[in-house]
């Protein structure tokens, strides 16, 4: 029998942070078909920012590891909260990160994969997808993370 994304989760000693709330003019998840486009989402737990700043000046590559770890969970905070169950989630298409990083820093794809590595690690095989990454002068609120992705659903 299978394992469900939720007994994953819950093996690996990680919980869902409450669904993040829209702080804009947007809408968190959209359905197209049996592709759901999730928006972007910021390092949060409990409505507070947790991480913020720039990567390589206020940050070190292992605390932006985790902050990429904690916006995937929201990701899937978000996608629970729209579907009812993470396992109507059939597979992790694509996912946009990008990282809040000094000019110098090099080094995003580390920082990327806390979100892609919690991907593989909840849905399996199923959880390998296609992905960006990319430094930024800036992030909203001063985010250190953000990420956006793309999957399919059972419909």
């Amino acid at each position: 029998m299978k394992v469900s994304p939720e007994s994953r989760l819950e093996e690996l000693g990680l919980t869902l942070p409450p669904c993040p709330p829209n702080t804009s003019n947007y809408l968190g998840t959209v359905t197209v078909g049996d592709l759901v486009f999730v928006a972007g989402h910021g390092p949060f737990k409990d409505g507070e920012l947790i991480h913020k700043g720039r990567v390589g000046e206020d940050m070190d590559v292992e605390t932006a590891v985790e902050a990429a770890q904690l916006v995937a969970l929201n990701m899937l905070s978000t996608l629970k909260a729209e579907f009812g169950e993470l396992s109507r989630i059939k597979r992790v298409v694509k996912l946009l990160i990008m990282i809040n990083s000094a000019p110098d820093f090099d080094r995003h794809q580390m920082i990327a994969n806390g979100a892609s590595d919690l991907m593989v690690d909840v849905f399996g095989e199923n959880g390998k997808h296609a992905r960006s990454t990319v430094g930024m002068a800036a992030l909203p609120l001063g985010l250190a993370v953000e990420a956006e992705g793309v999957f399919q659903i059972i419909s």
